[in-house]
């Protein structure tokens, strides 16, 4: 199965827009500075298409986000509606937007992470557990040896030369 071709631009767009709904009513300043400046590193990625770095920032920048929204939610998430029925719609609102765009991050951060590995980013995820390779492919075996290696002349000496001088 193939992973879908995600445009880096839909990514910035869709985060963009959900953060401005998720401030409109109860989040503080923090979670706006936090989520719109990881934003602007994402239009920077935007702009340098062949740049690694700023994929990967951005990358580390939405995974930072993921935890901080979890706490921002978890400390200013009001108890009590809002007294209002109008008040208590935005906030509605502006709660589910702000959800959704949390929700929606991890996919995100798979996406970037596929864009990071297609710009040359090598960095793969190692917890520190070993891993044995099993694909033996590449490697000669020492028991079979070449007939074309097994010649005579296996220090590629020349005929006529002297034998402690090698020819390059």
């Amino acid at each position: 199965m193939e992973i879908p071709a995600i445009n880096l631009k839909a990514i910035v767009l869709v985060h963009w827009l959900l953060t401005i709904w998720g401030c409109m009513a109860w989040l503080p300043f923090s979670y706006s500075w936090g989520n719109f400046g990881v934003l602007a590193v994402g239009v920077w990625a935007i702009a340098q298409r062949d740049s690694v770095d700023a994929v990967l920032m951005f990358l580390i920048g939405m995974v930072l986000t993921i935890l901080t929204d979890i706490i921002h939610f978890g400390i200013y998430y009001p108890l009590n509606d809002f007294a209002a029925e109008r008040g208590r719609d935005v906030f509605r609102f502006s709660a589910g937007m702000a959800i959704l765009n949390l929700l929606l991050k991890p996919v995100s951060c798979f996406f970037v992470y596929q864009m990071y590995r297609e710009r040359g980013g090598d960095y793969n995820i190692n917890f520190g557990f070993p891993s044995v390779s099993r694909n033996r492919e590449a490697y000669q075996s020492i028991d079979q040896q070449d007939e074309t290696s097994s010649s005579p002349n296996t220090f590629n000496q020349a005929q006529d030369s002297k034998p402690g001088v090698r020819t390059y």
